[in-house]
């Protein structure tokens, strides 16, 4: 059993790679990653409060996570998948796929935060009434960010085949998910990004510890739930 264990966690591990792979030598990875950028120079300027810009950007990986898990998803060419299934069974394919995404998603939060760290002016607003130490509030945003990278996979497993077959639906689905995650009360992003936010006008900043345990669990449900109706066709 346990020999039976170590070796399907190390087929993932392959299948991982490989959709990496997928997603880097077909270019899928590139117009979220252009996305990001985008929205990141619109809304961040130089000189910004470090804070509020961890915030702004940790909002924008739960749409983007999503579109990787959609990239990731879509890469390979159905003939090719199809033997890929047939060798390694179509739950560890599925599974290998949501995991690429989510280490792309985790590679753009890391270096989100770099550059944030390197472009920005004081931690906080002005008139701020504490002042946080750096290292404080970037533990903070890197913790954020992870929360929606987390949240962005889980919107982007629920929007997507398996549990939408039809292209279009499963567009406007992830959309509409990524969106309900981020304004939502009670939501993993919303919580994180809403305490970045308040931290960046207050000084009291704290790393979101619950909400990335939350978002765990939630992406851990839902990958367990999703995972095994990979094998479904459309009707």
């Amino acid at each position: 059993m346990r020999t039976a264990g170590a070796g399907s966690v190390r087929t993932v591990g392959a299948l991982t790679r490989y959709h990496l792979e997928l997603l880097v030598r077909s270019h899928a990875w590139l117009p979220p990653f252009l996305v990001f950028a985008l929205l990141m120079v619109i809304g961040v300027q130089p000189g910004d409060p470090l804070l509020g810009g961890l915030g702004f950007g940790a909002g924008v990986l739960v749409p983007v996570s999503a579109w990787f898990v959609r990239a990731a998803l879509n890469a390979e060419p159905p003939a090719s998948r199809a033997c890929l299934v047939a060798a390694a069974g179509a739950v560890r394919v599925h599974l290998g796929a949501l995991l690429a995404a989510l280490s792309a998603g985790l590679l753009l939060a890391a270096a989100g935060v770099a550059v944030l760290w390197a472009v920005s002016g004081p931690v906080v607003n002005k008139g701020a009434g504490n002042a946080p130490g750096l290292s404080g509030a970037l533990t903070a945003g890197l913790g954020a960010s992870v929360v929606c990278v987390l949240t962005g996979v889980l919107a982007g497993a629920l929007g997507n085949r398996p549990v939408l077959l039809r292209s279009p639906y499963a567009i406007l689905a992830t959309l509409g998910l990524s969106a309900a995650a981020l304004v939502v009360p009670g939501s993993p992003a919303n919580a994180a990004v809403r305490d970045l936010v308040t931290a960046a006008r207050t000084g009291l900043v704290a790393a979101p510890w619950p909400e990335l345990l939350l978002a765990l669990a939630l992406l851990a449900l839902v990958g367990a739930v999703v995972a095994p109706l990979a094998g479904r066709r459309p009707a």
